[in-house]
């Protein structure tokens, strides 16, 4: 059966209709076949969400306000993002430069050196996931750069910094593209995307809290006989040290409340548990493996030419957020605010992302889109930097700073596209470690682009910035255009087949089989 003969029993069940599905090959023992309602099916979902998103959001919340900077896009906003009290871009302007030394280059190479190892270690992480069970491996690397920020509360001089920050990339290269796979075992594929918007709003609501947090402690000056960076940063010793055990403990926490797979969750019933795995494997045929060896699928991975447009997609979106996010509270104040004004006025930027992202995500799934929301990220963010580039005055540039802001709410439909159109979990594993990798690359670049002397117009950094999303735009629409191209090939050749009487649900497997559409 194709998935498009599939469409209608996706549609949602009317109050009097039951969803009836059979027994799920993973528990193959099991002889229940579960019978929800509509009703009963939203709070089964709702009851899931309560368990699980918290969480991870919990989890990226604290990564982002750990590392001092944006990662995440996808909204991604951090890989897409800022974090914690120790925001490096708000430090920096109350006078991180001149206490590390942090002359030249230096404070764009402390950036930098983060990422180097973070898109090292990604594709490695998300194939561990598959031996260390998510309930130990997630919280594990929570606990280590845990450490790793106790330990940031000694730093004293330059090449301390760099040094930490690269073991703080290795530790985290784990969290977003294991987190985002782990989300796709328990979520159908238009149930998905909301799910990991939710997670990502964490790292845009860390960037809010960032400059909030900023506010209070760049008056602390002179107490417990810091600077008033250092509360910022979060380099002085008391601060830091409370910070890492925060972290670590909640690393601890995490690891006994969370749960693994649908079939081993505790929290609900074997009704439940079967149900929600039939539920992903209805609509979701690429999930089954058909046999395909895991060294075979990381190849096709790396060979199939959807993670590589996928790559353009993503890195046009979070570079341009990279960039803004790292400099933000610099380009603030080089607007003529003062920097207590600075660190407020990068508060509002982060609430409104995090609403645009849970509305794009939300009718993305409902409309069981993805690309048309990818494309209004990109073009409302090449609308800012437009701006930003310009002549115009500071109150309009501040207002194009949303809206170059509001490109990371693209983050998370990009990396959801990906994940709806690969099949076999080794492939779609790997595929979105690919993908992450090349997006957070975006932020290496991004570190390097913003230099002291294009203030304030930043005509090289805002210029290659344009550039990105441009190709950005052009990748968004090619992917559009060859997978409709094979899925319409896909429909021909199965009504061909099906007129001669021949069998179509095995022909090709994954996401290549002559059954599998690709999500638009």
């Amino acid at each position: 059966m194709s998935l498009r003969s599939k469409a209608a029993p996706d549609a949602p069940p009317q109050d009097d209709e039951k969803v009836i599905i059979g027994s799920s090959d993973e528990q193959a023992e099991s002889p229940v076949v579960p019978t929800l309602t509509a009703e009963q099916e939203t709070k089964l979902w709702r009851k899931i969400d309560v368990k699980l998103i918290p969480i991870v959001a919990t989890m990226y919340f604290l990564s982002f306000m750990d590392r001092g900077v944006y990662l995440s896009l996808p909204t991604f906003s951090r890989s897409f993002h800022t974090r914690r009290a120790g925001n490096i871009g708000n430090a920096k302007i109350e006078g991180l430069m001149t206490q590390l030394d942090l002359t030249g280059d230096k404070y764009n190479i402390a950036l930098t050196m983060y990422f180097i190892p973070y898109c090292l270690f990604e594709i490695p992480s998300d194939l561990i996931i598959h031996v260390v069970r998510p309930s130990r491996w997630l919280p594990g690397i929570m606990f280590a750069w845990g450490l790793v920020m106790t330990l940031m509360g000694f730093v004293k001089t330059y090449p301390q910094l760099v040094g930490l920050r690269v073991c703080l990339g290795v530790a985290e290269a784990g969290l977003f593209p294991g987190v985002a796979y782990y989300l796709t075992m328990w979520y159908p594929k238009y149930m998905y995307q909301y799910r990991v918007a939710l997670f990502s709003a964490a790292s845009t609501m860390a960037g809010a809290a960032s400059g909030f947090l900023s506010f209070p402690l760049s008056h602390m000056g002179g107490v417990g006989g810091l600077e008033a960076w250092s509360w910022i940063f979060n380099a002085g010793e008391p601060a830091q040290i409370l910070s890492g055990i925060v972290t670590t403990l909640a690393a601890l926490t995490i690891a006994v409340f969370m749960a693994d797979y649908p079939s081993t969750a505790k929290f609900l019933t074997e009704e439940q548990q079967s149900f929600v795995i039939q539920k992903r494997r209805r609509d979701t045929i690429q999930d089954q493996d058909d046999g395909q060896h895991a060294a075979r699928q990381v190849w096709e991975a790396f060979t199939d030419w959807q993670v590589w447009a996928s790559c353009f997609v993503l890195i046009s979106l979070t570079s341009p957020v990279y960039g803004i996010t790292y400099f933000l509270p610099t380009l603030i104040n080089d607007f003529g605010y003062s920097p207590t004004n600075t660190q407020l006025l990068t508060i509002p930027p982060y609430v409104v992302v995090s609403i645009v992202t849970l509305v794009f995500a939300h009718y993305s799934d409902k409309i069981k889109l993805r690309w048309p929301f990818i494309f209004a990220a990109q073009s409302i963010s090449l609308t800012g930097y437009l701006i930003n580039i310009s002549n115009a005055s500071s109150g309009v540039k501040y207002f194009g700073l949303y809206l170059c802001l509001i490109g990371s709410s693209g983050g998370s439909g990009a990396v959801t596209w990906l994940a709806n159109n690969l099949g076999g979990k080794y492939k779609r594993a790997t595929g979105m470690a690919v993908q992450i990798t090349v997006g957070n690359m975006g932020g290496a670049f991004a570190s390097n682009i913003y230099r002291s002397q294009d203030a304030p117009r930043y005509l090289l950094g805002h210029g290659l910035e344009i550039m990105f999303i441009g190709m950005g735009l052009i990748a968004v629409q090619i992917t559009v255009l060859v997978y409709k191209r094979i899925n319409s090939r896909r429909d021909h050749e199965e009504l061909v087949r099906r007129e001669k009487g021949q069998d179509v649900d095995d022909v090709g497997k994954g996401d290549r089989a002559l059954s599998f559409r690709y999500t638009l």
